[in-house]
């Protein structure tokens, strides 16, 4: 028997250790299972460059639970330890042994799959137990069994023991404190949580299965009896997609294994993207394009981070661009650098790195699905505008590149690149200052009345709606030379596409000033101002717009981001049709109230055809249109 005292700085590293090494504790089951994975990973590498030349035999991890001894065994058959071992690995903190053993195999095949980076795993034990033992026995020839032993202070012992099973047992006695880990559900939630796609397979008790009666018994019906059987209880598939080559992959295999990641999740993805970089930096995974629609936060902290089939995290907003968060799906790399406890991300050159190449790749996928099918793209475009929108306003990488296929989409259903739908209308929308005139709608059966006029004059609209459809027009604007965004009913159209030659008004000053009095007294002067306009006689007599530039900073308001400072006022323009008969018709009437009354109706209708007439105004109006008829 030998005892000693482990090999630390401070007396106090173990109080430290226990209380804050992890700052969720259920993590210590990842460290162990990891740590049995490794050594298991160990022997196979050993055996295949002939090192180890006993028999390798099957392979796995075994999680056990013994809630009436109130332990908590993790088994593996791996590579053993021997005394000296021992000291040199449990006995130095910090001292990692996966770490060591990448450098000395550095380029030798195989030697990559060790999960590396554990040099404080083994003590997260002490975080729920009052007393750790390691049962260890050698690969090597002759070795003899030892037993580890703690009871969490620096002083250690070590004894020889009996054990014939190459591998070793860690054997945690759970402390009070830590009870809820002696509940197989929680030890299940973990596994299934952090252990899922481990390379080793890693077991847990055992699951009732159905199968053919061996007996071959049949029912009343003929056929073979259906019996239950016991069978281990394997919490991993050793085989991940992403783990495979493309070439070896149908899309069903990929729908499938979007499934196993989300089980609750009953919608297919639109398309995935298979990441596999071996240089200047290792990196696997599968993204995959949910159906995004309008919902942004709902799908966040869908994408799952790894380091060699490990669970580290969910929160991957350091690795990847923002807008990429909207995806799902699997990252895995060995070269993401992680602190003491792996649970943050550290921001270095290879992160960075690592984040450029998914936005590249992404925005490449998408520029090759939109060459290779432009109609089966322009069909996926509902799903995707909220993410390339996304994309565009937050990366000025993936701007420039999604312009060879970002979409825009006409009141007809027609699709166009930015570029396309310039050249499409600069003939009849370019205006006086050489800007070609992007119409829009953000409701077309609201703004029914204006898309019409528009149409009717020959010009197109397109159909911008979403959340974010106020930010990206202003970022179009910048990015693209002598064209500008306007609402088809911001002002009348003679307005939004100013031309050289303008519409004479029928009324003179003087008229205007008799008439002003009049609208001002039919409206609220807070929120509307009026306005005196030449427009066509076929336009209607009042047009109640809204300022392009105060609602696009309204809007930007409430998506949040608009960057200024107070509230921007609800204000509208109530324009007066100067060439239309029943404005003329008003000037001519003798009667005061008969003027006030059909300035009212005409007024009225016009709040009602932007949804601005209600309550009491609204009822009034109801009234007054039942008694002219």
């Amino acid at each position: 028997m030998k005892t000693g005292q482990i090999n630390v700085q401070t007396e106090n590293i173990f109080p430290i250790i226990k209380k804050f090494l992890y700052s969720d504790h259920e993590i210590f089951l990842r460290e162990l299972v990891s740590n049995a994975v490794d050594a298991s990973q160990k022997l196979k590498f050993f055996a295949s460059n002939g090192e180890f030349k006993g028999e390798v035999g099957d392979l796995k991890v075994e999680v056990i639970l013994n809630k009436e001894e109130k332990t908590l065994t993790i088994r593996d058959r791996g590579i053993g330890m021997t005394s000296d071992e021992i000291d040199k690995y449990i006995n130095q903190i910090a001292f990692s042994g996966a770490e060591e053993f990448v450098q000395k195999y550095k380029g030798k095949e195989g030697a990559e799959q060790i999960i590396g980076h554990f040099g404080l795993g083994f003590y997260s034990a002490f975080m729920v137990a009052e007393k750790v033992q390691i049962r260890t026995l050698s690969r090597e020839k002759g070795a003899q069994a030892v037993q580890w032993e703690s009871n969490g202070s620096p002083e250690y012992t070590i004894t020889d023991i009996e054990k014939t099973d190459r591998g070793t047992d860690i054997v945690l006695f759970i402390n009070e404190e830590s009870k809820e880990f002696l509940e197989k559900g929680r030890i299940q939630g973990i596994l299934d949580k952090y252990c899922k796609f481990l390379p080793i397979p890693v077991e847990f008790g055992t699951k009732t299965e159905y199968v053919d009666d061996p007996a071959g018994e049949k029912d009343e019906n003929g056929k073979v009896k259906r019996v239950s059987v016991d069978v281990p209880n394997q919490v991993n598939n050793v085989e991940p997609a992403w783990t495979k080559a493309p070439i070896d992959l149908t899309n069903e295999d990929y729908n499938s294994f979007y499934r196993e990641l989300y089980p609750t999740t009953f919608e297919s993805p639109l398309f995935h993207i298979h990441l596999n970089v071996d240089y200047p930096f290792n990196l696997t995974g599968i993204l995959y394009f949910p159906r995004i629609k309008e919902n942004i936060e709902v799908q966040r902290n869908k994408i799952n981070l790894y380091s060699n089939q490990v669970f580290i995290t969910d929160s991957v907003e350091e690795i990847v661009p923002e807008f990429l968060t909207l995806l799902h799906g699997v990252i895995d790399s060995p070269d993401i650098p992680l602190n003491v406890s792996r649970s943050y991300l550290q921001s270095d050159g290879n992160v960075k790195k690592i984040s450029a190449h998914i936005t590249k790749k992404v925005a490449d996928k998408l520029a090759e699905m939109f060459k290779k099918d432009r109609a089966d793209f322009e069909s996926k475009w509902g799903d995707l505008q909220l993410f390339v929108q996304y994309g565009t306003l937050s990366d000025d990488k993936f701007a420039d590149k999604a312009k060879s296929f970002a979409l825009v989409k006409n009141t007809e259903g027609a699709f166009y690149s930015i570029e396309e739908f310039k050249e499409k209308v600069a003939t009849l929308q370019t205006d006086k200052n050489e800007k070609v005139v992007m119409l829009y709608t953000n409701n077309v059966e609201e703004q029914f009345g204006f898309v019409q006029k528009a149409k009717g004059r020959g010009y197109e609209v397109l159909e911008l709606d979403g959340p974010l459809a106020p930010h990206w027009i202003a970022k179009m604007e910048q990015s693209y030379e002598n064209i500008s965004f306007a609402r088809v009913d911001a002002d009348t159209l003679d307005k939004l596409i100013q031309k050289d030659e303008e519409i004479p008004s029928k009324l003179s000053k003087e008229d205007e000033e008799k008439l002003k009095p009049l609208f001002e007294g039919a409206i609220n002067k807070d929120k509307f101002t009026v306005q005196f306009e030449s427009m066509s006689s076929d336009d209607a007599p009042i047009i109640i717009t809204q300022p392009e530039f105060i609602r696009r900073m309204m809007e930007q308001q409430k998506m949040g981001g608009g960057g200024f400072m107070g509230a921007f006022p609800d204000m509208h323009n109530l324009m007066v049709n100067g060439n239309h008969p029943k404005i003329e018709a008003i000037l001519k009437e003798k009667s005061k109230k008969s003027k006030e009354q059909k300035v009212k109706q005409l007024t009225d209708i016009a709040l009602l055809s932007q949804g601005l007439l209600k309550g009491e105004e609204l009822n009034k109006f109801i009234e007054r249109s039942i008694e002219l008829v």
